[in-house]
């Protein structure tokens, strides 16, 4: 599976403009019970109250059952469970998505071909929830071109309730700049909606991505990715002519 992953990153750097039509194929059994092993085994259950270890007993009849789901498109995600955590230095919570364990399974599949294509084509500077980059990677970057070039001007700036209002209908064009795969799509779409339960009650979603969804964070980097990196670098950054 990794090498299949690692042929589609190529291609993916090669060609910056394919649209990759041909993926849904890749979440066979043998990836579903690699990102069922990738799965760490002490997180909080969703919906569903199942955690790892539970869901290894009959494990190969339960991967196939989930296999023939999402080959037939009959695969309904189910809604996440909606925790409250306290924000480090703050009075004010956050709120997570814990999904059920068969839709983290799935997420972390998607997840997997998601960044082997997006992985390409993100900018230099950006940093958060890439693999091999870290916040102190972004801190020593910045204190180098601090250090070195002249610098008129910083942006400092924090987008309030981000993950909480990603508007489905920007997130889905922005994953058909590179997908056409429709049935990758429709499973995406499945789960963006899949709604919330809190506090026993069940309550549909017409915006966001829940923190705490494993999908979530590479979905905020490729709708972050068109909608705010790529018109810094080229509408903000553009030099200003001055005619004197």
């Amino acid at each position: 599976m990794e090498t299949k992953l690692a042929r589609i990153a190529q291609i993916a750097k090669e060609r910056p403009k394919e649209k990759f039509t041909s993926l849904a194929h890749l979440i066979n059994e043998e990836m579903l019970l690699e990102c069922h092993n990738d799965l760490k085994a002490n997180k909080a259950a969703g919906v569903d109250e199942v955690i790892k270890a539970e869901y290894e007993e009959n494990l190969q009849e339960k991967i196939k059952r989930l296999h023939e789901s999402l080959k037939d498109m009959t695969y309904i995600p189910q809604p996440v469970r909606r925790v409250y955590i306290p924000k480090p230095g703050k009075l004010e919570s956050r709120p997570l998505g814990i999904p059920a364990y068969e839709d983290k399974i799935v997420q972390l599949a998607i997840s997997k071909i998601l960044v082997a294509i997006f992985e390409q084509d993100f900018m230099y500077f950006s940093y958060g929830f890439r693999p091999n980059r870290s916040a102190h990677d972004a801190l020593r970057r910045l204190n180098e071109t601090l250090m070195t070039k002249k610098i008129n001007w910083v942006v400092d700036a924090d987008i309030k309730g981000f993950f909480e209002h990603v508007d489905y209908a920007w997130m889905m064009q922005c994953l058909e700049v590179r997908i056409a795969d429709t049935s990758l799509l429709r499973i995406i779409a499945r789960i963006l909606k899949s709604g919330i339960m809190e506090n026993g009650e069940i309550s549909s979603t017409q915006e966001g991505t829940p923190q705490g969804g494993i999908i979530s964070p590479i979905l905020a980097n490729i709708y972050l990715h068109y909608v705010l990196d790529l018109w810094f670098e080229k509408i903000m950054k553009k030099p200003i002519v001055q005619d004197y």
